[in-house]
């Protein structure tokens, strides 16, 4: 047999299956890898939200303080969707999905947000100020490229650092508060206790008052008698 008969004869048939199984075999691979990669993707999203500080909302979605609100919420639907607890077996998932909803819920209510982007733009300010720079210069200023730590960084560090200091005194107004509250609470509840003693002192008052009479009419009774007694003298 010539060698161009015997590598016609090697060669797959027209109608031979094995490269399509091939292909298939190579897509069921990359589909597991997808798979495994998209699952440890989660995981990592998962430990990010968890370690993002938890009193800046922007910090937890990862987002922009200029986003918009439908930009916000846009954020959160896909953030939440692939953390779902149903689509990753992180331990934590369901606390990071929680608190991807507490900071969605917090960018929602205008006066929360107010104030947070309040205390960042203070950030913004002291940090701008120190550089010696204007206090309206962008964050993609060419100006905060070549700084050490990024200016990234440095706003998160700074915004962290004011957002504790008002945490904590809005803790010690709450906590005074709530002693004031409470000291109020025990003087009135001993101008009641005190009300509520006068009370039953006065109850008791005219429970004996017949008992008093009695005894006071058996008294002068005593006394008229003893008077009328005429004493005898000796001798």
């Amino acid at each position: 047999m010539s060698e161009a008969a015997s590598s016609s004869s090697s060669a797959p048939a027209p109608g031979s299956s094995r490269p399509a199984q091939k292909d298939a075999a190579t897509e069921d691979i990359e589909r597991l890898l997808s798979r495994e990669a998209t699952a440890f993707q989660r995981e990592i999203e998962v430990e990010r939200i968890l370690k993002a500080f938890k009193l800046n909302p922007y910090e937890m979605l990862d987002i922009h303080e200029d986003a918009t609100p439908e930009e916000i919420k846009k954020k959160y639907r896909q953030l939440s969707l692939f953390i779902h607890p149903d689509k990753t077996s992180h331990a934590r998932a369901p606390e990071a999905f929680d608190l991807l909803k507490k900071a969605e819920s917090e960018l929602s209510d205008k006066q929360k947000r107010e104030e947070l982007d309040a205390v960042i733009h203070q950030a913004r300010a002291i940090l701008l100020k120190a550089l010696t720079l204007p206090l309206n210069t962008r964050d993609d200023d060419p100006r905060l490229k070549s700084l050490t730590p990024p200016w990234k960084q440095q706003l998160l560090t700074k915004a962290k650092e004011m957002l504790i200091d008002e945490e904590v005194r809005r803790r010690k107004a709450v906590k005074m508060n709530l002693a004031n509250e409470g000291l109020e609470a025990r003087k009135k509840e001993e101008e009641v206790n005190a009300k509520k003693r006068k009370a039953e002192e006065e109850a008791r008052w005219e429970e004996t008052r017949e008992q008093r009479v009695g005894s006071w009419r058996t008294f002068a009774t005593n006394s008229k008698k003893k008077k009328k007694t005429k004493v005898t003298l000796l001798g």
